[in-house]
């Protein structure tokens, strides 16, 4: 912590140093702009197999599903809004460039899910086929954008400043918020959407923390 005698490093200096390059060389701006695509598209896909069958996910998308229930504007616009607060914290804990590839990546998937329904149609699918599915699209999107310093904002940014920060695994932390943000949807689902939905958010959450291990990916 700063005092009046000795200056303290600033915090995103830290937190950058903390993040350190995910390969051994710093990935260009083609790798970064193909992975941030990648990923929100296969968050967008999820976002919609859920919405088909009427399933809720957790973090600032799980709050943005439930506003756009009750308020009837779509989910793609309350998921830009619902973020807004977060990139303050964000450049501030985890640096300017983190919190510029997020701001792309959370417009990016707000327009997505705004207009890809508009490029396919499901006819038919089960809600726990669209749970597990929905759930490893969610979490391989995640570790995609996580691998090129990157987030979907809100509870996503919480999640890995704790594992970079403190050493928590990023999984358990934003299974945590899910499940929380689920336990409060569950009050406007139907009991068997409720139970599919933890399903899908349990899911996302223990593929994210079976395969993004802090230090992991470094050179060391």
């Amino acid at each position: 912590m700063a005092t009046v005698d000795t200056p303290d490093i600033p915090t995103a200096k830290r937190t950058a140093e903390a993040l350190a390059p995910l390969t051994d060389k710093p990935h260009t701006l083609f790798e970064d702009t193909q992975a941030i695509f990648t990923g929100t598209l296969f968050v967008s896909l999820a976002l919609i197999l859920f919405a088909q069958v009427g399933l809720i996910t957790g973090g600032t998308a799980g709050a943005a599903f439930v506003l756009s229930h009750l308020t009837g504007y779509s989910f793609g616009k309350w998921f830009f809004v619902v973020n807004l607060p977060f990139y303050g914290f964000s450049w501030k804990r985890m640096g300017p460039e983190f919190t510029l590839k997020t701001f792309v990546a959370v417009t990016a998937l707000s327009l997505m899910t705004e207009y890809s329904p508009r490029l396919f149609a499901i006819e038919r699918l089960h809600p726990g086929y669209a749970a597990v599915l929905g759930g490893l699209l969610l979490g391989s999107g995640c570790l995609f954008l996580a691998r090129h310093r990157a987030s979907l904002g809100g509870a996503t940014i919480v999640s890995l400043y704790f594992q970079q920060v403190k050493g928590w695994r990023a999984g358990k932390v934003q299974m945590a918020i899910d499940i929380s943000v689920l336990l409060i949807a569950a009050l406007i689902l139907p009991r068997d959407r409720a139970i599919y939905s933890v399903l899908g958010a349990v899911v996302m959450s223990s593929f994210i923390y079976i395969n993004h291990r802090p230090g992991r990916y470094t050179g060391s």
